[in-house]
């Protein structure tokens, strides 16, 4: 499953330079992550990387973008593929 950022959120902006995917950007209010480019940083690192950097810890999975380890591979791919 992709990750989501909640409103605990402090602003700190270094979560958005460690995603290898620019799945996150500044939304209205707090940084927000585009589910269809997250992979949970599967094909680049071992652990999401805005997870490790986070000091507020606020990026949970997203409950409603649910997928498996094979599925975010395969996001991976094709979001190499269209680089």
């Amino acid at each position: 499953m992709s990750l989501i950022i909640t409103d605990e959120c402090i602003n700190c902006d270094v979560c958005e330079p460690e995603c290898p995917n620019d799945a996150i950007s500044m939304g209205d209010e707090i940084y927000e992550i585009e589910p269809t480019l997250c992979t949970e940083c599967v094909g680049h690192f071992d652990e999401p990387q805005c997870v490790e950097v986070c000091p507020v810890d606020c990026i949970p999975k997203d409950d409603n973008n649910v997928e498996n380890e094979g599925q975010l591979m395969l996001k991976y791919e094709a979001l190499m593929a269209a680089k």
